[in-house]
């Protein structure tokens, strides 16, 4: 008795990984699916379908969402730092104090004996019998004069248009807007600062159209300190502070030339006055306006420039002639037609429209120069 014994094939060794051709758009397609001989399956580890943008393909990313811009830190100052009233006397103070500080010398000096007698008699005063200068002379000296300098030392003359900024030992004591005479501690470090509106005409600063090209522009700007704290111990030159904004302003807003656009010089001006005043004004700095009074190419794309403008406008007169020609020739033709003066087939009426566009050009550029 035979005996059939069926032998299952056994799979040789572990199962091979397949290997993948990876569509970014789509998924992942096993090269054993298309060029195989096998038909037993593979196993093939898949992994999540990719989706993205390829690089030269002009593809617009699916599942990307736009990254939001950073916002750019603004400029700030120390918030203690804002403009306030110095305490200060009226003037007539001071001078009274002067006033007694020498005459409390004068009195010492009787006292000690040590005044001239011509002064004694012509002051009325009696002869004193002092004996001279001693400890207590000495102190009622130092008294007096001390009164006298402390007083006469911190007169001080307030103009219209112009403030003093008051410190001590490196702080900020006030600050000062009265006019007249008044007093002011002597001990206190003045800093006189004008306050007053001001125009700043600008040297040629660098610039750029919307095309980026490169330019030359003078600004005019109108501005006054209105913190006088700020503009002072706030930067160390608020007047060099200003002229640097102006040039951070004019790199980040184009400026076009005149006659480019109507109404580009006031957009750009409205955007360069945002700008300016959005930094100046953390440093107590009061921005009106920020105008354009003279743009210019640089020198050295300014020939260029110049050639590329005469073309245009040679360019521009040339159509608007070729265009006049157009006109008076379907003119001419049409009245002729119309009025049966003559009957023209095609080649006639391509020859005549031929003949007077010459002639038409001829004239006008004879006219021309």
């Amino acid at each position: 008795m035979t005996t059939t014994t069926s032998h299952t094939p056994e799979p040789e060794g572990p199962a091979r990984p397949g290997r993948l051709i990876q569509n970014e758009a789509t998924t992942e397609i096993p090269v054993h699916l298309l060029f195989r001989d096998e038909a037993g399956p593979v196993s093939v580890p898949l992994s999540p379908t990719v989706v993205a943008r390829r690089q030269g393909t002009g593809e617009q990313p699916r599942l990307r969402r736009p990254v939001q811009p950073k916002p750019r830190p603004e400029p700030q100052v120390d918030p203690e730092l804002v403009e306030r009233p110095a305490r200060v006397l009226p003037g007539a103070a001071g001078v009274l104090a002067g006033a007694c500080g020498a005459a409390g010398c004068l009195a010492t000096s009787w006292w000690a004996g040590v005044l001239p007698p011509l002064t004694v008699q012509a002051l009325g005063l009696p002869v004193s019998a002092s004996s001279g200068l001693g400890p207590a002379q000495w102190a009622a000296y130092t008294g007096a004069g001390a009164l006298g300098l402390f007083g006469l030392g911190g007169l001080a003359r307030g103009r219209t248009g112009a403030a003093w900024v008051l410190g001590l030992f490196g702080r900020y004591r006030g600050t000062v807007r009265r006019t007249g005479l008044m007093w002011v501690n002597p001990l206190l470090l003045r800093r006189r600062v004008d306050v007053r509106l001001r125009h700043w005409r600008s040297e040629p600063m660098p610039a750029a159209d919307g095309n980026g090209v490169a330019l030359r522009v003078v600004v005019l700007v109108v501005w006054r300190v209105k913190d006088t704290a700020r503009a002072t111990l706030g930067v160390e030159d608020h007047e060099s502070y200003l002229r640097e904004c102006v040039e951070a302003a004019l790199a980040r807003v184009p400026v076009e030339t005149p006659g480019t656009a109507r109404g580009s010089v006031e957009v750009a001006a409205d955007a360069l006055t945002r700008w300016v005043v959005r930094d100046a004004g953390v440093v107590g700095l009061e921005v009106f306006s920020v105008r354009p009074v003279r743009v210019e190419y640089a020198p050295e794309v300014a020939a260029a420039m110049h050639r590329r403008r005469i073309a245009a406008l040679d360019a521009k007169d040339r159509a608007t002639m070729v265009t006049s020609v157009v006109d008076s020739v379907e003119d001419t033709v049409t009245r002729l037609t119309m009025r049966g003066l003559v009957e023209l087939d095609d080649y006639e009426r391509k020859a005549l429209v031929k003949d007077l566009t010459v002639a038409f050009c001829a004239g006008r550029g004879e006219q021309g120069p």
